[in-house]
This record gives structure tokens, sequence and C-alpha cells, in this order.
């Protein structure tokens, strides 16, 4: 139970920091688009790589320096990418889609958020390198499994919260002043993450 408790308090506190990945999930729950499986899927993928990074702790040196590199600048890239396009919404600010609930497609919801996870650096090192770290406390196989499941619930637990719990705040998001602001923030979001990705 202590492995268990350990592994669901050290994911929480890891995915708490506000993300690129954190910040799509968040619009797809305020524009209720497909939200319960983006929050699975999600919270799947993160539950994949924890299980990774807790029974071979150390994949994230398997990797080598360059692969490791080459997902750093290829997450920035994408990450100032969507940066610029959500800028470039705020600019043009006519939110037709929003304000009508209509929503992007199943698959480019899917694409993006696999994008999000996966083309973020910061997800292998939480993962296969701080998550596996710690899980190195637990001596036993089962605990080690335990630590894993644990940390899997606060993915689960932090995903569906952020989605679901976006889908209250739509009331105040009924305006298209409202989605401008939102988009220039998640825009320099997507720039500072992206330059402190590449300083490092």
């Amino acid at each position: 139970m202590t492995a268990f408790i350990t592994g669901l308090i050290t994911q929480l506190s890891l995915i708490l920091a506000v993300g690129a990945q954190n910040a799509f999930i968040l619009r797809q729950g305020l524009v209720r688009n497909h939200i319960l499986l983006v929050c699975f899927v999600a919270a799947l993928c993160d539950s994949i790589l924890i299980f990774m990074g807790v029974l071979t702790f150390g994949a994230i040196g398997w990797m080598g320096p360059s692969l490791i590199i080459i997902i750093t600048y290829s997450g920035a890239a994408f990450l100032v990418v969507y940066g610029v396009l959500r800028l470039r919404a705020a600019y043009r600010g006519s939110y037709l889609m929003e304000l009508s609930e209509q929503t992007p497609g199943l698959r480019r919801t899917l694409i993006m958020l696999a994008g999000f996870t996966f083309l973020n650096p910061h997800v292998y090192l939480d993962t296969l390198g701080l998550i596996g770290a710690v899980s190195t406390q637990f001596a036993d196989f089962w605990s080690k499994v335990s630590f894993a499941f644990g940390a899997c619930i606060g993915s689960f637990v932090f995903f569906f919260s952020l989605g679901l719990g976006a889908q209250f705040l739509s009331p105040w998001m009924s305006s298209v002043r409202a989605w401008r602001i939102l988009d220039i923030l998640v825009g320099f979001t997507m720039f500072i993450i992206a330059a402190l990705l590449i300083s490092h």
C-alpha cells in the first residue's frame, strides 16, 4: 500500500505543472471534444511509459544523447508551430467552431494528442527517468508494480479531472474575447516551454 500511495503522490506532483499536453486537454474539455476518449488515451500513454520507467529504469539512457536531442528539438518545433497557430487564431478571432460547439474530428484530435505526448521530452524524463528513479526504493517486483499502478492512477485522476473539470468553465468561454485571451495565454506558454526545452 505504501508503494501505491508513493506512486500516486509522485505522479500527481510531477503532472501538476502546466505543460503543453495539459493545455491541449484543457482546450478539448472547454469545447467538449471527445474529452472522455482524449483523457483516457492521454492517461493510457502515460501509464505505458510509467511501467517502462519502473520496470526498466535507465531506459532513458539507452536512447543515446543524439536521439534525446532529436526528440527535444522536434518537440520544441512542434510547440512553436502550435503556439503560432493559437496566436494566429487569437488575431483572427472568429472562433466560429468554438462558439458554435463544432469540434475537430477525432482523428485530428488524437494525432495532436500524440504529438503533445510523444514529442515532449519532459514526458520521457518524468516517466522513464524520475518515476523510474523513485521506484528504486522498492526492492521487490510486486512493490514496483504497485508503485507503477499508483502512478498510473495519478495520471487517470489528473487527466479526467482536468478534462471534465474544464467543461464547467464552458459558460465563461461563450465570447470571442474569452477565447482570444485563452489562445494568447496558450500561445505564449507554448513558446516559453519550447524555449525551456532547448535551453537545457
